[in-house]
């Protein structure tokens, strides 16, 4: 049986999961006006940052792949 998930959905799904906590992390400000929701921006950075570099892994795995020709 085979796993449902390639290597390059897994890498769709990293790269868009990257980019939507890097850009909210950027556009997210110190205040947040009534709402009691507080958010650490140092987190969501950190785990944007790494769902970039599982990306970046994916992506070496891809080229390494091509390379090695399997």
């Amino acid at each position: 049986m085979d796993f449902p998930l390639s290597i390059w959905d897994i890498s769709l799904l990293f790269a868009f999961t990257a980019i939507v906590l890097l850009i909210t992390s950027a556009l997210l400000t110190t205040y947040h006006g009534k709402v009691n929701l507080k958010i650490n921006r140092k987190r969501l950075t950190n785990s944007g940052l790494l769902f970039s570099s599982l990306f970046l892994v994916t992506v070496a795995m891809k080229i390494a792949a091509i390379i090695l020709n399997i």
